[in-house]
C-alpha cells in the first residue's frame, strides 16, 4: 500500500472542513478574488483568510495578486496523489466484491 505522506495529511485535513470543500469547489470551476469568495460565507475576512492559508498550505490553491486584488484559483494536480492513494483501496474492494459475488454464486 502507500507508505505515509505528509502532502496526503495536509490535503485530507483541509479537506475535512465544510467550508474548505466548498472554497475548493467554488475555484475549481474558475479563478476568483479573495472578496468574491468571502461573500458567500457569513464569516470574518480574518476566518477566509485562514481557511485560504490552509488550502494554499496544502497546495490545493494558488493566489495571484492583480493590481489590489488577490486572485485564488485551485491546484487540481494537487489531487492527482489523493485518486492514486484512493485507486490502490478500489482495487482491493474490488477484489474482494468479486471474491464475495463469487462465493455467494457458488451457494445457490
Amino acid at each position: 500500500m502507500v507508505e505515509y505522506s505528509i502532502e496526503l495529511d495536509l490535503i485530507f485535513g483541509s479537506l475535512a472542513d465544510w467550508t474548505r470543500r466548498d472554497i475548493f469547489k467554488r475555484v475549481a470551476t474558475r479563478e476568483q478574488t479573495v472578496s468574491e469568495i468571502a461573500s458567500h460565507y457569513k464569516m470574518s475576512m480574518a476566518a477566509i483568510s485562514k481557511h485560504l492559508k490552509i488550502l494554499e498550505h496544502a497546495k490545493l490553491i494558488s493566489k495571484r495578486r492583480l493590481g489590489r486584488q488577490q486572485l485564488v484559483s485551485a491546484t487540481p494536480l494537487t489531487l492527482r496523489g489523493v485518486q492514486d492513494y484512493l485507486e490502490q483501496y478500489e482495487q482491493l474492494w474490488n477484489k474482494r466484491f468479486d471474491a464475495l459475488d463469487n462465493y455467494l454464486k457458488k451457494g445457490e
